[in-house]
């Protein structure tokens, strides 16, 4: 069925409620009794600031002993290579006029097509069917009158991708915080026939698109009840994958996958180690540490803290990523996520210090996207100590936390350093082009060692000419 004249308007307006939400609801606060997140809370002036040119991105000077010692001539990838990870939204052929060949796909191994819904029954089905396999995009031609049914939208445009890149994997991710709510996932999960179905009918769209695999993205279990059946609904999910490819007589291991909280509040529910024996990687969503919801400006994706002044940095990547270790995860399953957007804070003197309201942010109020920093005015200032970088404006008093090329430089050492998996970015329209790209920044750091594992082309199940012949 078509989309609704004004579905358009809808799928624009959504767009934010479909975003990771913040970690510092998933998170403990760091204080000094955290034995993970453990913080001196001390009041310290922000550190002093060098800037080789008026033009030029400031960076914060570091100790000479640096947490972080660069990994330029330490590459450790894992034994397939670097993810480099792109969730795509289907709702950005919309508003942003986004398409999927508007990916750098030669500089990625994966994409996240976004998201998959469940409905009643707890079946997995199309968010939006209209872009996904209907809409015609630019470079399709839809012929109307052929008798012979194909996919159009996103879901014809990925497949062509993919028959051009070999090495293109396209996941269907499914849920996000909008379609984990009203406990979407929590039913079909708590009983064996709706792990099945579920399971089953996730396999079903996925290979009816064409996909490589599934990516789950339940947001969140509340209770260790609802942990234990995490892992035995991505139990259920693993088998139906092997069974599809068993059926069609294939050799090729379809992916799952999980997003994963960077949050301990959240992850302590959840049996990683009983969820690890089914999943071929976990996206850890390192970011949206800090926003409007605070009482405090902050580094809303830093690696590390920062004792010089710990309110801007009152969660961290670094701890999360060692405690998943340390329960049995191994690091180079291990994906480092990162965002394509910043978020502001308004009247505010600097980090670490109280604001008023959300910065202006032309998306919505608090949020911009990386494309669009920084704002006029605005002096980014990027801090090698915590790998977190921000700009402030001094006559609006607006200060912006995002990443930028820098930190993904430091970020991709850290990856590197600690032996991860890869990258993945949250989302494909947020990016900048050229040089400034953090995608490209990321595959470039990895130096050709992106993982090489070619795709499926063969679909005997799909309904669709165009991806069962492929």
């Amino acid at each position: 069925m078509r989309a609704s004249s004004g579905f358009a308007w809808l799928a624009m307006a959504t767009q934010a409620l479909a975003a990771p939400q913040p970690v510092a609801d998933n998170c403990p606060r760091t204080t000094v009794t955290s034995t993970i997140y453990k913080t001196v809370f001390e009041t310290s002036a922000l550190p002093k600031t060098t800037t080789s040119k008026a033009t030029s991105e400031t960076t914060t000077t570091a100790a000479a002993d640096s947490t972080l010692v660069s990994a330029q001539t330490n590459i450790r990838a894992t034994a397939s290579g670097y993810r480099n990870i792109l969730y795509f939204t289907n709702w950005g052929v919309y508003g942003a006029q986004f398409f999927p060949k508007d990916m750098p796909v030669d500089k990625l191994t994966h994409v996240l097509y976004s998201f998959g819904d469940i409905n009643s029954n707890g079946e997995v089905v199309s968010s939006d069917s209209y872009a996904d396999v209907e809409k015609q995009l630019p470079g399709q031609t839809i012929d109307w009158n052929s008798p012979v049914k194909k996919a159009y939208g996103c879901v014809g445009q990925l497949m062509e991708l993919k028959k051009k890149n070999r090495n293109l994997k396209v996941l269907l991710s499914i849920g996000g915080w909008t379609y984990s709510q009203a406990g979407k996932f929590r039913g079909p999960s708590s009983t064996d026939a709706g792990r099945k179905r579920f399971a089953e009918s996730a396999v079903k769209l996925m290979a009816n698109w064409g996909f490589d695999g599934i990516d789950i993205d339940w947001e969140y279990p509340e209770n260790k009840q609802q942990g234990d059946n995490f892992v035995l609904l991505l139990k259920a999910c693993r088998v139906a994958l092997n069974n599809y490819a068993t059926r069609n007589k294939q050799s090729y291991r379809y992916e799952l996958t999980v997003a994963a909280s960077a949050g301990y509040a959240k992850y302590s529910l959840q049996n990683l180690k009983g969820m690890d024996s089914y999943l071929d990687a976990w996206h850890l969503m390192t970011y949206d540490y800090a926003g409007t919801w605070d009482t405090t400006t902050g580094h809303q994706a830093n690696v590390f803290k920062d004792t010089r002044n710990p309110l801007a940095t009152k969660f961290d990547s670094d701890s999360a990523i060692r405690d998943y270790i340390s329960r049995g995860i191994s690091p180079g399953k291990i994906v480092f996520g990162l965002p394509l957007y910043g978020r502001s804070f308004g009247n505010t003197n600097g980090l670490g210090k109280p604001f008023s309201g959300p910065g202006r942010g032309p998306l919505e109020a608090g949020m911009y996207l990386y494309k669009n920093l920084p704002a006029s005015g605005a002096r980014p200032t990027f801090d090698s100590k915590t790998g977190g970088t921000w700009s402030y404006n001094s006559a609006t008093k607006e200060l912006v936390s995002f990443d930028g090329p820098k930190s993904a430089n430091f970020k991709a050492d850290y990856i590197i350093k600690k032996g991860l998996g890869g990258s993945f970015f949250w989302e494909a329209t947020g990016d900048k082009q050229g040089a400034q790209s953090l995608v490209g920044v990321m595959a470039n750091r990895f130096q050709g060692r992106l993982q090489r594992k070619q795709n499926m082309l063969s679909y005997p199940e799909s309904q669709y000419a165009n991806i069962k012949n492929s």
